[in-house]
C-alpha cells in the first residue's frame, strides 16, 4: 500500500465505510467516511479500492461545520 501522510492507495485497507445519511437517490455520486481510525478516511463511493484522502478528525469537524452553516457554496 503507498501512501503518504494524507493519502493512501488503496482505500479498502481501511474498515467501517459508510455514506452519509443525506447522500439521497441511487447513490451513485458520493463519498464515504471510514469511522474508528485515528484519522478520518475519505473514499469515492464508486472506487472502493481506489485512494482514500486522509483527513484530520479536526480538519474534517470543520468541514462539516462549515457545510453545515452555509459556508462553502
Amino acid at each position: 500500500m503507498l501512501s503518504n501522510e494524507h493519502t493512501v492507495s488503496d482505500a479498502s485497507t481501511f474498515t467501517g465505510w459508510y455514506k452519509s445519511s443525506y447522500s439521497g437517490g441511487n447513490h451513485d455520486n458520493c463519498v464515504e467516511i471510514a469511522s474508528g481510525h485515528t484519522t478520518v478516511p475519505v473514499r469515492d463511493s464508486k472506487n472502493a479500492t481506489g485512494p482514500a484522502l486522509l483527513v484530520s478528525s479536526g480538519g474534517w469537524a470543520a468541514f462539516i461545520g462549515a457545510v453545515k452553516d452555509g459556508s462553502l457554496t
